[in-house]
């Protein structure tokens, strides 16, 4: 596959590596911050850590201005250790015990969100004061991960979890919606903001004045394929333009100045990343149904870097034969699992016929969920080690020139 899709520095870094690991791109996720705050002015940055948690990356995100979505008090102490004000920091997760909120609180966050009058009561008791945020469900439509059930409430229970909380004696602060992860789709924004628009005046007619609006994560990666091996190609500039009429919109109903709040993860390191494996094997076997099958297992899988492959297909470069014949193969990983592969008969990839041992193979937008979903060693098979390049320097390729849509 052609390497169009890699820039230089990070062409250079895996053509340089020796051994496994995944790389990252500092210099390309300064550029992905800074384009999306020009494309959506006055929001502001909360990294879900989840996305990516090496703490240089961290480090390079709160350099750049952002904050951080974090899911516990761990993901707290990390987010903290950048140096970040812990105001920057919010507790994302509407699902937390008594000990992890009264950690946090300890910690200094004071922003949390909820989804039930059961979470008010126990942010309540031991995170008094705090402000909380609740999260409206979504349908998820148009997303790889819909993420629809469970997290969020309907909008009714929205007001009833804010009432709660105001007569709990904690602050009302906000509304948060997710999209689903990696959102193809501009409509499903929309619709999100549709459901924003509704709550926020019936708050409003109860007296319930926010002050911001949580827009959750769901920005889309650029560089993924389809289960057909087709670029998936978002819409991103759809997107975008459908973001700022939203806050438009939503700022014109509400009753106080509405502050806004994202959480992107994958839109920003993704397509930052990019795994240096190596081919164990190409191999050919014949199936129960007498067809000839060729198969390709790489050093790298599901459980040791690639664990979202049942719901994408990475991009895969074969350095070492450019041009070179192919045969389709399906892809699995090297352990002695069966979900280690790209499962199905028309998620084939074409490889070089001529593959050997030892070839590298580069799996190029895996910089996100690359390190946060690998085991400790599944099966015997190691995390990756990773490398952090400086990359481009800050403003090279930045989106100044561009006229922003209205």
């Amino acid at each position: 596959m052609s390497t169009r899709h890699l820039n230089t520095p990070l062409r250079e870094a895996l053509s340089a590596a020796s051994d496994d690991r995944i790389v990252f791109d500092l210099g390309g996720i300064r550029e992905r911050y800074t384009t999306l705050t020009w494309e959506l002015p006055g929001v502001a940055v909360r990294f879900a850590m989840k996305a990516c948690p090496v703490d240089e990356v961290l480090d390079c995100l709160a350099e750049q201005g952002a904050g951080f979505d974090a899911a516990g008090p761990h993901e707290i102490e990390r987010a903290i250790r950048t140096g970040v004000p812990v105001g920057r920091i919010h507790y994302g997760n509407t699902i937390k015990s008594d000990l992890n909120i009264a950690d946090a609180y300890r910690l200094g966050v004071r922003d949390f969100a909820t989804d039930s009058v059961e979470d008010v009561a126990a942010i309540a008791a031991h995170a008094p004061g705090a402000r909380v945020f609740c999260r409206l469900a979504t349908s998820g439509d148009g997303a790889l991960w819909g993420l629809s059930k469970k997290f969020g409430c309907s909008g009714t229970d929205a007001v009833r979890v804010l009432e709660s909380a105001r007569g709990a004696g904690l602050t009302p602060a906000g509304l948060s919606v997710h999209v689903g992860s990696q959102q193809m789709t501009a409509e499903a924004w929309e619709s999100a903001f549709g459901r924003l628009a509704a709550v926020l005046v019936d708050l409003r007619d109860r007296g319930i004045h926010l002050d911001h609006i949580n827009l959750g994560g769901g920005l889309p990666a650029l560089g993924y394929l389809d289960s057909r091996g087709r670029p998936l190609d978002p819409p991103l500039d759809k997107i975008f333009a459908a973001i700022r009429e939203g806050m438009r919109q939503l700022r014109a109903v509400s009753a106080a100045p509405l502050d806004f709040v994202m959480e992107p993860g994958r839109h920003l390191v993704a397509d930052q990343g990019a795994i240096r494996a190596h081919v164990a094997r190409l191999s050919t076997r014949e199936q129960l149904n007498g067809e000839r099958q060729h198969w390709l297992y790489l050093s790298c899988g599901k459980f040791n870097g690639l664990y979202e492959m049942d719901q994408l297909q990475y991009r895969l470069v074969f350095p070492s034969h450019p041009g070179a014949p192919t045969v389709p193969a399906v892809v699995a990983g090297p352990t002695c699992d069966s979900d280690d592969a790209y499962a199905h008969e028309h998620r084939l990839v074409q490889v070089p016929e001529g593959i050997a041992s030892g070839d590298p193979v580069w799996v190029l937008s895996s910089g996100a969920y690359a390190t946060s979903y690998a085991t400790q060693g599944f099966n015997g098979f190691s995390p990756l080690p990773y490398t952090v390049i400086r990359g481009l320097p800050a403003g090279t390729g930045s989106p100044a020139a561009k006229e922003l849509p209205s």
